[in-house]
C-alpha cells in the first residue's frame, strides 16, 4: 500500500478588506432592527432576479464599497429612475446609509453586507448592470499589500461579465500609485475602453459628489483622480 498523503492545507482566499468595524452607534444598530427588512439583501450564493427585488424593471447601478453611504443616498434621491445597488462590508457605514435612506423614504435603494466579489460571482446575473461605482476603495500602498487591491484582472474581468454592454465602469482614487495601477489594469481587458476626454485627475463628473472622506484627502494634497471606462464587446485574442 502507498503512504497516505498528508491532508493539503486549507488555503485562505485574500481579502481586499479588513474588517475594522469600529463603533456603531445606538442608532446605527437600531438601523439593523428597523429597517434592514426594507433595504437588506441577505446574501445566499443564489443570482437574483432584481426586477422582483425591486418591483419593477429599470437600469442598475451598483456602488461597491459605499463607506458612510453618503454618495449613494445623494445619487439615489436624484436619480429615482435607476435602482441603486450597495455594497460594504462594515456595519456603521450600513447603518447610516440605511438610516439616511429611510429618512427620503427611498424606494430604489437595496443593499448587501458582503464581500462583493462573491455578490458578483453568484448573484449578479451576466450584464445584469448599466453602471458599476468603485470610489475611493483601499489603496493598499505599501508594496507588500498590493495584491489586495480590489482592482485586479481577475476582478475586472468579473466586473466586465455583470455590465452590459454600453455600460459603464467609474473608478475614483486619491492615491496616483493606485490610479495608474488601475489605469494599467484596465488597459490589459479587451472589454474595458477608457473615456480619455473624461479621465484624469480633476476631472470629476457631476453625479459623485464630494464626500467629506475626500474633502479630506484634498486637504492633505491628495490629488483626486476619476477614470470612466465604457464596456465594449471584447476583442478575440490575438495568435
Amino acid at each position: 500500500m502507498s503512504p497516505e498523503r498528508p491532508a493539503t492545507p486549507h488555503r485562505r482566499a485574500v481579502r481586499s478588506f479588513v474588517l475594522r468595524e469600529g463603533r456603531i452607534t445606538p442608532a446605527q444598530q437600531r438601523a439593523f432592527a428597523q429597517h434592514w427588512q426594507r433595504f437588506g439583501v441577505a446574501y445566499t450564493g443564489i443570482a437574483r432576479d432584481l426586477d422582483a427585488l425591486f418591483g419593477r424593471r429599470a437600469p442598475r447601478v451598483l456602488e461597491i464599497g459605499f463607506g458612510n453611504g453618503e454618495a449613494l443616498a445623494w445619487a439615489a434621491e436624484r436619480d429615482p429612475a435607476r435602482d441603486h445597488l450597495g455594497i460594504e462590508v462594515h456595519s456603521p457605514g450600513v447603518g447610516r446609509l440605511m438610516n439616511a435612506l429611510a429618512a427620503q423614504d427611498a424606494a430604489n435603494v437595496r443593499i448587501w453586507r458582503h464581500d462583493a466579489v462573491e455578490v458578483l460571482r453568484n448573484e449578479i446575473v451576466p450584464a445584469a448592470l448599466d453602471e458599476v461605482r468603485v470610489w475611493f476603495p483601499d489603496p493598499w500602498p505599501k508594496k507588500r499589500h498590493h495584491k489586495r487591491r480590489l482592482i485586479q484582472p481577475a476582478f475586472v474581468d468579473l466586473l466586465a461579465r455583470s455590465v452590459k454592454v454600453g455600460g459603464l465602469l467609474h473608478l475614483a482614487t486619491d492615491w496616483p500609485g493606485y490610479a495608474l495601477h488601475m489605469r494599467e489594469v484596465l488597459a490589459g481587458d479587451t472589454c474595458w475602453r477608457l473615456r480619455e476626454g473624461d479621465s484624469g485627475e480633476s476631472r470629476r463628473p457631476p453625479w459623485r459628489i464630494e464626500t467629506r472622506f475626500e474633502r479630506r484627502g484634498v486637504l492633505l494634497g491628495h490629488p483626486v483622480t476619476d477614470l470612466l471606462y465604457d464596456r465594449v464587446p471584447s476583442s478575440p485574442q490575438s495568435g
